[in-house]
């Protein structure tokens, strides 16, 4: 066996339930069901004379957020977003959240996302027969995510970042 341990680490397993996600207020944002937050690295290659060998150096990064809500209560996301239908203003739907992760250990990764819009393709009305009735959203984040806390595997709270 190479990975000795491979059956060790299965305590350390996180599942969606360990998972939450909140309003800049620190209202849990019980209606939706799922998020996933991804970054996206843009480099530039660079090959000085004489270096047989690429480079790359970072030239740019983007984050967005993925969300899909229950639309039982969703009011005041979608009123955000038909205020800034109707007003042509972007500044209407623009949001702050807090993405957490719980340890098991009472520690926590908790990241902000700053300055939230919609971006690409949002679900006004999405059914199907014999399903929840979801919306689907994408988010640009226009502010570079915050990093509040660390998980740790020990015990007590994780480190604090500042």
């Amino acid at each position: 066996m190479y990975n000795t341990r491979g059956s060790d680490d299965v305590r350390r397993i996180f599942t969606g339930k360990d998972g939450l996600l909140f309003s800049e207020a620190g209202n849990l944002l019980a209606t939706v069901d799922s998020f996933q937050t991804q970054i996206n690295f843009t480099n530039v290659t660079y090959q000085p004379l004489g270096d047989p060998q690429s480079h790359e150096h970072l030239a740019s990064y983007s984050v967005t957020i993925n969300i899909s809500e229950c639309v039982i209560r969703d009011i005041s996301f979608i009123k955000d977003v038909f205020a800034m239908l109707k007003s042509g203003q972007p500044y209407d739907a623009e949001w702050t959240f807090q993405g957490v992760i719980k340890g098991r250990n009472e520690s926590e990764q908790r990241i902000i996302y700053r300055d939230c819009v919609p971006s690409g393709n949002l679900d006004l009305q999405n059914v199907s027969p014999g399903d929840i009735i979801k919306r689907q959203w994408s988010l640009f984040v226009n502010r570079p995510p915050e990093l509040q806390n660390f998980l740790s595997y020990g015990s007590g709270q994780g480190p604090r970042v500042h």
